[in-house]
């Protein structure tokens, strides 16, 4: 039998695959079992942003892995302290709690709030505030932060305490959070799976002051939007604002399962020995790989991406076939005539892989991808996506 064969057969029917069996690649290019080459702007959804077996992360994986490969958090390791303490002076936080996945990271950002409020100013403080169109993460907790329906019509009842309000709503935003005895406010600076979307700088800053107003923890979600994604090393630093809790993932880890929930001082307390746990999480070897994707992530990095990110704007943007372009820094949506999932195909015909979100054309591209690549990805784009 085939991998393809192989893989329906045994593997649970979640997910609808594309006609590739992908076996190799380095940096941004990907080789399926045929041979034939790829230009990769998905980068396993935004996971490895240094491309297919980076040779820095690849050396630090293979060095840890044939050092200590897992403890548990019983026993301190030098892998998860330097990570902690590297995110807490890149972003000013305080604490930081270790997990596997993005959903992980939110779930415990979700606790470390109603923790909080409920010790702050009562047990019935227990409501996330989220946004309409947003994603959180698939576990049931998260999909009830997730303020769309469509994810949650076959897993009810989801956990209580969620209410949805639409993104740039800041007056009935204002309104929730005066009526109801609200624990968070969460938000994702981009909306990633909701379309590639990002919020206006008029409403972010809005919901960070109403929550300082109301000593109410502001929650900001960057599984997606951080890690250098956006052009910042996380996306709330292009705003301006502080928040309480920052949960992570993806990037972080450069191809490796891992997730970071990050608290500020107002914060930094509220979790104690017990409160919260993770046999796998600050995973030497995962940790080993995110210090030498922070590490690099610097601002001659950052300026690189907000390069590319000005060149694919500028190059698609009033083409031929496509709508609208959205975004920010390497985290794109384009709106096309034609079908998105037509476009996709055309494209991975072509040699280049590329995503969807909702409606849109998704791109992801490896932070570091050369611009030579890229541009010949953009021209496949253009052509995919011409009527």
């Amino acid at each position: 039998m085939s991998i393809t064969e192989l893989d329906k057969e045994y593997v649970a029917g979640t997910y609808a695959r594309f006609p590739v069996e992908l076996v190799s690649g380095k940096g941004s290019i990907v080789v399926d079992s045929k041979g034939k080459d790829y230009i990769d702007l998905g980068s396993g959804i935004g996971v490895t942003c240094f491309g297919i077996a980076d040779d820095e992360w690849t050396a630090a994986v293979a060095t840890q892995a044939a050092t200590l490969q897992h403890t548990s958090n019983l026993y301190y390791t030098k892998p998860c302290t330097e990570l902690a303490q590297l995110l807490c002076e890149r972003t000013g936080m305080k604490k930081v709690f270790f997990s596997n996945s993005g959903a992980e990271a939110n779930e415990c950002a979700i606790k470390v709030a109603r923790k909080y409020s409920a010790e702050k100013k009562g047990a019935e403080y227990s409501t996330i505030i989220t946004l309409k169109n947003s994603f959180h993460g698939r576990t049931l907790t998260t999909l009830a932060a997730t303020g769309q329906d469509h994810f949650h019509e076959l897993f009810n009842p989801l956990t209580p305490g969620f209410a949805h309000v639409a993104a740039e709503d800041l007056e009935t935003l204002t309104k929730m959070v005066k009526e109801l005895p609200t624990a968070a406010i969460m938000i994702e600076c981009v909306q990633g799976e909701g379309g590639v979307i990002a919020l206006s700088h008029e409403f972010v800053t809005g919901a960070a002051k109403l929550a300082a107003e109301h000593d109410i923890p502001l929650i900001v979600d960057e599984v997606q939007t951080g890690n250098g994604r956006t052009g910042a090393l996380y996306a709330y630093m292009n705003y301006g604002i502080s928040p309480d809790i920052v949960s992570t993932a993806k990037g972080l880890g450069g191809g490796l399962p891992i997730g970071a929930t990050l608290m500020s001082e107002k914060m930094e307390h509220v979790l104690g020995a017990g409160d919260h746990g993770s046999t796998y999480g600050a995973n030497p070897v995962c940790c080993a790989g995110a210090l030498s994707v922070i590490k690099r992530i610097d601002d001659a990095l950052l300026a690189e991406v907000r390069e590319k990110s000005q060149y694919i704007f500028s190059a698609l943007e009033g083409t031929d076939g496509i709508i609208s372009v959205t975004g920010m820094g390497l985290m794109i949506g384009i709106k096309t005539k034609k079908p998105a999932k037509e476009v996709v195909a055309a494209c991975m015909e072509n040699g280049v892989l590329c995503l969807t979100a909702k409606d849109k054309v998704r791109l992801l591209p490896a932070l570091n991808i050369p611009m030579d690549v890229l541009k010949k990805a953009v021209e496949v784009i253009k052509t995919a996506c011409a009527e």
